[in-house]
Order: C-alpha cells, then structure tokens, then sequence
C-alpha cells in the first residue's frame, strides 16, 4: 500500500478518535438488480451496513472501492469513472502495484492510495480479475476474495502515519465483477457479506 505522509481526509477531527470495531460499508447500486442483492445484504448483516441506490460518488465516504484487475489499468467500468473523477489516481495505482507486489496485485490482496481529493480521501483496488476485461466463470470466488482484502485492508493496513481504520470510517463499495465480469448481483452480494462475516464476526 502507499500513501502520502501528511494526507488527511480534508476533514479535520471528523474521524473518531477511538477506533470503530467496524467501519460503515456503503452497498452502492445504480441499476435494480444489484440494488435487490444488495437489500438482501444488508438486512442480514451484523453491523453498519446500509444500500445506496446511485453512484458511489456520491456517498460522503473517506474511501471508496476500485473492484480492478490485477495490473492496476483503470479503462473501463467504474474504474474509467474513478480515473476521470480522480486524475492520476490510475498511476497512483499501478506504481502501489509495482512497488509493493512487482506489478502484478494478486485477487485476494488490496492496495489503499490516495484520490488526491479531501473526500473521498482514498481509493482501495481491490482486483476481481486479472486481465482488464476479463470474464468470470459462474462459480468464481473473485468478488468474495476481493471483498475480504478490502476488509482486511481496514482492519490491519496502515498508511504513513497510523492505521488506516483510524483514517477511514465510511467505505463506499459498488459491484463487485457485476459489470464487465459479469457475476450475477445476487453471487456477489452473498459473498461480499460472506467475506464481512468473516472479518468482523469477532468484532462486534
């Protein structure tokens, strides 16, 4: 992960001073489908769960999700919408990507940088695919893994100067590999709140 020491949400004394046990997931959809899956979701979530129906820019969040692929490229889907939204967010990416796993993010794993924005302050990438573009089987287990990192990524990542839960309370998520992957919204919902489960089972 990277990020520039002495960055800050842009919002002075607005993250809590005592850690949350979790942080507050955005479920964010802007078409029907996903929307449902989502609702279902957050119904049976332990925890601050809620849906937003539209664009996840347009939740007050220090941090939003970038379901990528595993290069850190940003063309399509709601990366191209962060890339247009957060100029340089994309190099930001690829050069996290380089320096911290030689180029190559494995799904599964998340890297946390800097928007260049005071909110949302940080954009997590967490890749679904490892080719741009790329088709996901029926059975895949990507947005479940990606999930999971950006969970983890909360709870035990740092940034240059202190955790990154005590700098981000509120994660704005869309579809995970609903889009260009493919995955049904109804698939990715159970397994993002499969892999919320996971993480915070013990933290609540």
């Amino acid at each position: 992960m990277t990020a520039d020491s002495g960055t800050h949400t842009g919002r002075e004394g607005t993250h809590p001073p005592v850690s949350p046990r979790t942080p507050e997931l955005v479920l964010c959809a802007v078409d029907e489908p996903l929307a449902t899956a989502w609702t279902t979701a957050a119904e049976n979530a332990t925890g601050r769960v809620r849906v937003h129906r539209g664009s996840v820019l347009d939740v007050v969040a220090q941090a939003v999700v970038s379901p990528a692929n595993s290069y850190g490229w940003m063309r399509g889907g709601i990366d191209a919408v962060y890339a247009r939204a957060f100029p340089g967010v994309e190099q930001s990416v690829r050069s996290a990507v380089l320096a911290f796993h030689g180029g190559e993010l494995p799904i599964g794993d998340a890297v946390i940088v800097p928007t260049g924005e005071a909110e949302p302050a940080w954009l997590i990438s967490a890749p679904t695919m490892r080719e741009p573009g790329e088709r996901l089987p029926a059975d895949t287990v990507h947005p479940y893994l990606a999930a999971r990192a950006v969970f983890l990524q909360w709870r035990d990542g740092r940034l240059d100067h202190g955790p990154v839960r005590e700098f981000v309370d509120t994660i704005a998520m869309p579809g995970l590999g609903t889009g260009v992957g493919g995955v049904d919204p109804a698939t990715c919902a159970r397994q993002v709140a499969a892999a919320w489960d996971e993480v915070f089972r013990n933290s609540r």
